[in-house]
């Protein structure tokens, strides 16, 4: 007798998705994504908004990208997530699909639904592909886990009230409480 074979899913499936529906496509398996609530929305809005003016005002050339931005991780046809702020640096990443391959920075705002996705599974995606630097801000706990993947590699644990320092950008600190 043959055992099933649970299928595996490709780019072709991720980007043929029904209108409104979304999900990650994470080592050929599709995750749905839950909608974002009110203090999510409103995180990646004002995140991306302090990112952008400090790389505006320093004349930077990176670019920052709020969900639903799409990022074919490594460049294949098995992972394409969403992740709630990426930055890019490199601008041969970027296509009209999104980007392709790592980009320098991610941020993770966790939801119930999310937490074990961003806590395990992205952020061994994150650092195995070449993630730079990576937040998981949670809002329920009022905390931000940040890591940084090259060199020797680090992971700092902050409160919502903490200056926290980007590792990618030099001079650039952000306090969630002060986006809230």
């Amino acid at each position: 007798m043959q055992v099933p074979q649970e299928r595996i899913y490709t780019s072709e499936d991720y980007w043929n998705l029904p209108e409104g529906q979304r999900a990650e496509l994470i080592d050929g398996k599709l995750y749905a994504m839950a909608p974002p609530n009110r203090i999510h929305q409103r995180l990646v809005s004002r995140l991306t908004q302090t990112i952008g003016s400090f790389i505006d005002s320093n004349k930077g050339t990176c670019e920052v990208y709020p969900a639903p931005f799409a990022v074919n991780l490594n460049a294949d046809d098995k992972v394409w997530v969403e992740p709630d702020i990426s930055v890019i640096c490199d601008k041969d990443k970027l296509s009209d699909q999104g980007c392709k391959g790592a980009p320098d920075w991610i941020i993770e705002i966790v939801s119930p639904s999310s937490t074990r996705m961003d806590y395990s599974v992205k952020l061994f995606k994150y650092r195995t592909a070449g993630v730079r630097e990576y937040w998981i801000i949670n809002p329920m706990k009022k905390a931000v886990q940040t890591y940084v993947f090259e060199g020797e590699e680090d992971s700092n644990l902050f409160s919502f009230d903490d200056e926290i320092p980007v590792y990618i950008f030099n001079g650039l600190t952000i306090r969630i409480s002060d986006l809230l």
